[in-house]
């Protein structure tokens, strides 16, 4: 009984976190529905945890991850990208099974985190592995220690040419060799400067992608920046709502939820008197 009651109680304790007037408002919206990709209303969502709170709201953000990809991941919708930054910071159930099996759906997949060993930590080294693997394209900044080494052999060896040059007092000899090597050593992605990254994409057998791996720096143009913000300039402004509405939206559903149980309870007494009377 005491390691029920335990168990109940540190039950209670997540629930009430997420009691707060905000996710009050947040889950109880029906502005939209969550089939992204319906070719007659497709959507983009866009959904932000808090550093702060991110025990909290990553529980919230799974849930909605969770439904939006069964409502989604079906035939003959359009293509639809699903993009997470901080991937570590929520848990997504079966989220491999979405990378391998979702692409005949036209589905692409996005996972940005600052290391892997950041989601060894958060999803278990078996899973984060299976995630890793089940990956097609891969790019990176610069990592060190294991998650360097990993991406290295990841990358593969290829044969590179080697020269030596042999000096004495007679003469100069030259020798030229080949020797399989890394074609991205882990000493050049941990030495990556800003802006440089380093990758891997799958391609197509009748499509085949010249240079499957890369090494490349990103050169940020202001002027071409520009111009892609002017393409947005005219879409509608993110509606306001203020403190009150939020607040009166939370009274109102604890009101709702406090009916609810008084009419269930109600109803209860109800069946149990005409149970005595029988």
């Amino acid at each position: 009984m005491e390691q029920l009651e335990g168990q109940i109680g540190t039950t209670k304790i997540g629930m009430a976190r997420l009691a707060s007037p905000q996710l009050y408002w947040v889950l109880s919206g029906s502005d939209f529905t969550l089939d992204i990709n319906d070719p007659k209303h497709p959507k983009i969502v866009c959904m932000a945890n808090n550093p702060e709170k991110q025990l909290i709201y990553g529980a919230v953000l799974s849930l909605y991850v969770t439904r939006l990809t069964r409502q989604v991941n079906k035939k003959g919708r359009l293509k639809w990208s699903l993009v997470f930054d901080e991937f570590p910071t929520i848990f997504f159930n079966h989220i491999d099974s979405l990378i391998a099996n979702a692409r005949s759906n036209k589905v692409a997949t996005t996972l940005a985190m600052q290391d892997f060993s950041q989601l060894k930590k958060e999803y278990g080294k078996d899973q984060a592995d299976l995630i890793m693997n089940v990956t097609g394209n891969i790019i990176s900044g610069q990592v060190m220690g294991e998650t360097a080494k990993q991406l290295s052999e990841r990358f593969g060896k290829i044969l590179q040419e080697r020269e030596g040059v042999s000096i004495n007092r007679i003469d100069t000899s030259v020798s030229r060799s080949t020797q399989l090597d890394f074609a991205i050593p882990a000493s050049k992605i941990a030495s990556l400067s800003s802006g440089e990254f380093v990758g891997m994409v799958a391609d197509d057998p009748d499509k085949k992608i010249r240079l499957k791996m890369f090494h490349a720096e990103i050169i940020n143009d202001p002027t071409k920046l520009d111009e892609e913000a002017r393409k947005y300039k005219d879409l509608p402004v993110v509606s306001n709502v203020s403190e009150q509405q939020v607040m009166d939206n939370y009274f109102q559903i604890k009101l709702d939820v406090t009916k609810i149980i008084s009419k269930g309870v109600s109803q209860l007494k109800k069946e149990r008197q005409d149970e005595e009377n029988l």
